[in-house]
């Protein structure tokens, strides 16, 4: 490679991989060949740059060219490390589920902020829960909460538990497989849902890593991307405990649309907050009677 030096050093490696990913428009290559290169040696990215003339071991070498070419092919970067960070946990990822994204810990805020009282014995559900990492990420910061996540896919639910189980959470957490709320009975004090909500003829458009890799089961969110929304919309009255809270995620532009939703089944709007991006990303709803932001029982 133009400008690399040869040889099998981590070094060596790490430039030519760099150069390959920028060829290719993968966004912050040098940052991506360094994960994969630590992903195929077991080492961090940090020590990959302390130690770069260090030889690469032969077996390290074909696990890092069958990771490089998964990244190639647009496979996430998140499928080949097997995990993703969210809020302050570490979660095994799988196809079956939508990898946790940044965006989504407005969710995780939104909710904290309108439960502030750390010690309340809060009752949770998570719709459509995927990898658990918003319903894990409340438990972790609510230690008396407990919480149910539920996804149509058995696989997603199952990896859920096990993530729950990885995070000293699975004493507080149960995750059902099934269709919104149809095996549930009892009420919440915190409904959270990233339901699907791309509108069916623009998945096709997403970038590769999404429209390709990622369920359709967890992205399509029907002709008006708003199929999910009218479900929950209509189960949530019956979810909720009076005063009870619900944080949905939007997609962008959706706010005006989900908020009528709501309101035409009797829930009260508490407002929204904007992710990093200043997308309207999260949702904040109640069950009247409700009084002021983190209104109780």
């Amino acid at each position: 490679m133009s400008g690399c030096e040869p040889g099998e050093s981590v070094g060596a490696f790490l430039c030519q991989a760099g150069q390959v990913l920028r060829a290719a428009a993968i966004e912050s290559p040098r940052l991506e060949a360094r994960l994969l290169l630590g992903h195929a040696m077991g080492a961090t990215p940090e020590q990959l740059l302390r130690d770069s003339r260090a030889k690469v071991p032969p077996e390290a070498v074909a696990r890092f060219g069958a990771a490089l070419a998964a990244r190639l092919a647009h496979v996430p970067m998140a499928h080949i490390l097997g995990r993703q960070g969210f809020w302050t946990l570490d979660l095994a990822v799988s196809p079956a589920t939508l990898i946790p994204r940044p965006d989504s810990e407005s969710l995780v805020e939104a909710a904290l902020e309108a439960l502030p009282d750390a010690a309340a014995p809060l009752r949770v559900l998570d719709l459509g829960t995927g990898t658990g990492c918003l319903l894990l990420a409340v438990l972790s910061e609510r230690p008396h909460a407990f919480g149910i996540g539920v996804d149509r896919d058995p696989a997603a639910a199952a990896l859920a538990a096990r993530n729950a189980r990885e995070n000293g959470l699975a004493d507080r957490a149960a995750f059902l497989a099934g269709d919104w709320d149809a095996a549930l009975a009892g009420r919440f004090d915190l409904v959270l849902s990233n339901p699907p909500y791309i509108e069916s003829a623009a998945i096709p458009g997403l970038m590769p890593e999404v429209a390709r890799h990622e369920p359709a089961l967890a992205l399509d969110g029907g002709a008006d991307g708003l199929v999910a929304y009218r479900a929950l919309a209509k189960a949530l009255p019956h979810l909720l405990v009076p005063g009870g809270i619900a944080v949905l995620e939007l997609g962008q532009g959706q706010r005006g649309m989900v908020e009528s939703l709501a309101l035409d089944a009797g829930l009260g709007l508490l407002g929204y907050r904007k992710d990093l991006g200043g997308v309207e990303r999260a949702l904040i709803l109640a069950k009247k009677p409700f009084v002021g932001p983190a209104a109780r029982d």
